[in-house]
């Protein structure tokens, strides 16, 4: 069950990580704010996953073609999900945009049972179908008000953390080290990829928004550890269980990200917002009984 308190930290943290990414993209461009998610992540994983062999000494990883494969996939997946994110941020507010990117649990799920061999009992799928609803409510969505570009990019993010996710799982477990030095193996290496990819690209294509980060090193360095810390929940919690589940639960996220909406960005909540919670509560309650 160790699975349920790194999936609550990791939603926690990636609460504030949102926030601190809308507030940072008032100033730096999409790029940018995916870019300030991973600079300063690299070294915390490092000495996270140098920590562990502190405490526990495990063999070298043997870093194969399909667990290579996994990372690099799961490495681009991310990034494309979080500048369509970000993406979001400036179209509508803060909890409406990350809202949407919450359908990862469901796209996850189906993604997972068709083509990645996991599998759901009813109790699960039902905890899914509660969350899904839960974040629309949540989101403040309408299929009158939600324009087309907003319902794309949202589900379009949330397709990419979904294959960011299962591609995670599956590298942890092709990866074959103990409990949790896999995933902190896998999580070093995605954002040491990203963290390449990214700065590249902006010293090639965009240098003015590299000076922007570093005029704004605060924000950019808390938007890194929330990130780090939420990925450390996320990635050792996915070595545990099913993506599914692991991502239904981490809808709490949405929780957090309202009371941050309504007490940071003075966003005004709605009453669907009452029942959003409870149906959060009540798939919360299925996948840990799944």
């Amino acid at each position: 069950m160790l699975w349920i308190p790194f999936t609550l930290l990791a939603a926690f943290m990636q609460a504030w990580r949102n926030a601190f990414q809308k507030q940072l993209s008032l100033d730096v461009g999409v790029i940018g704010v995916t870019l300030a998610r991973f600079i300063w992540a690299s070294p915390l994983a490092a000495l996270y996953l140098w920590g562990l062999y502190q405490w526990q000494p495990v063999a070298m990883p043997k870093f194969t073609g399909s667990v290579i494969g996994f990372i690099v996939a799961a490495a681009l997946a991310q990034i494309l999900a979080t500048a369509l994110m970000v993406r979001l941020f400036k179209l509508k507010n803060y909890a409406i945009g990350a809202g949407l990117a919450k359908s990862e649990a469901v796209l996850a799920a189906i993604l997972g049972v068709l083509f990645f061999s996991e599998a759901l009992n009813l109790l699960g799928w039902l905890g899914v179908a509660l969350g899904g609803c839960a974040v629309f409510l949540l989101s403040g969505s309408s299929l009158r008000k939600l324009s087309m570009p907003v319902l794309l990019l949202g589900l379009g993010s949330g397709l990419a953390f979904a294959l960011t996710s299962l591609w995670v799982r599956q590298a942890s477990l092709v990866l074959d080290l103990p409990f949790p030095h896999g995933a902190a193996w896998v999580l070093l290496m995605v954002i040491l990829l990203q963290t390449i990819l990214l700065v590249l690209y902006l010293v090639v294509k965009d240098r003015i928004t590299l000076q922007a980060l570093w005029q704004r090193p605060k924000l950019t360095l808390l938007v890194s550890v929330c990130s780090c810390v939420g990925s450390i929940g996320w990635f050792t919690a996915m070595s545990l269980e099913s993506v599914a589940l692991v991502k239904t639960l981490g809808q709490v996220e949405v929780l957090f990200m309202l009371l941050i909406s309504t007490f940071i960005f003075k966003e005004k909540l709605k009453q669907t917002d009452h029942l959003g919670l409870a149906l959060i509560v009540l798939a919360a309650i299925a996948v840990m009984w799944a």
